[in-house]
Order: C-alpha cells, then structure tokens, then sequence
C-alpha cells in the first residue's frame, strides 16, 4: 500500500507501476499549480509602465522591425536570453509574439528554468495593436 492509501498489489512489476502512476499524478499537479498565466496586452501595458513587468519579445528581428510596441522590452538574441535567465527566479516576465503560440511555449521554457511569475501577452502583438495602440501596425 503506497502512503496515500492506494492498494498496489504484489509483485515487482505491480509496485513499480504503482509508484509509476503515483509519480505521474505527482508531477501533473506541480505542472498545474506552477503553470504560465495569461495576461491581456492592456494589463501588460499597465504593469510594464508601472514597472512591475518585463516584456520579452520572442519575434525575430524582421518580425519587430514590421510592428514593435512603444514600451521598453527585451529580446532573446545578441546575448539577451542569457541575461533574462541571470535574473532572479521571481521577476515577472510577459512574453508576447504575434499571436501568442510562441510566446506561450518561450514563457513555459522559462517557468521550466525556475521562474516562478511567467506570463503570456495573449493574442500578442495584434492584440495589442487592437487593444492598446492602433499606431501599431498589423500584419
């Protein structure tokens, strides 16, 4: 019997499996409770200008150059991933791409390092030419 109760049965094999789908429960409920949040772009405008956020643009540089929104935010390339790792686990950190795939798999990445306050911008930058500033431009 495992500690929470469950009957494993006999045998190697059975208690192996037992502890196998234990661990799986286990580590589901750590991925859950520690998961990457969704942030709207007006609440990540908000937090950027107040300075409680860094925003993280994982576009490419071709991608930028075609529509960059008008507050400071960082970039993965030319060293910059290095430096956002160095931080301390517990900055909060809202990544935004075009439409909010990339960036959603970029802060997952990040939680995975240790960072505790991960988000992703949703809809990203469209979004936020829609809902934030329409001098942004579309594409």
């Amino acid at each position: 019997m495992r500690a929470d109760g469950v009957e494993c049965g006999a045998g190697k094999q059975a208690m192996e499996a037992c502890r196998h789908d234990a661990m799986q429960r286990y580590t589901a409920g750590m991925n859950a409770s520690s998961s990457t949040q969704d942030l709207s772009p007006a609440e990540a405008d908000e937090r950027v200008r107040d300075g409680t956020l860094t925003i993280v643009d994982v576009r490419p540089p071709e991608e930028r150059e075609l529509a960059a929104i008008a507050v400071p935010y960082a970039v993965l390339e030319g060293g910059g991933l290095e430096e956002l790792l160095a931080r301390p686990k517990d900055t909060p950190l809202g990544f935004l791409c075009h439409h909010g795939g990339r960036s959603a798999q970029a802060a997952e990445h990040f939680r995975a390092q240790g960072f505790s306050s991960v988000y992703n911008i949703v809809g990203g930058i469209e979004a936020w030419a829609l809902a934030v500033d329409p001098s942004v431009p579309r594409y």
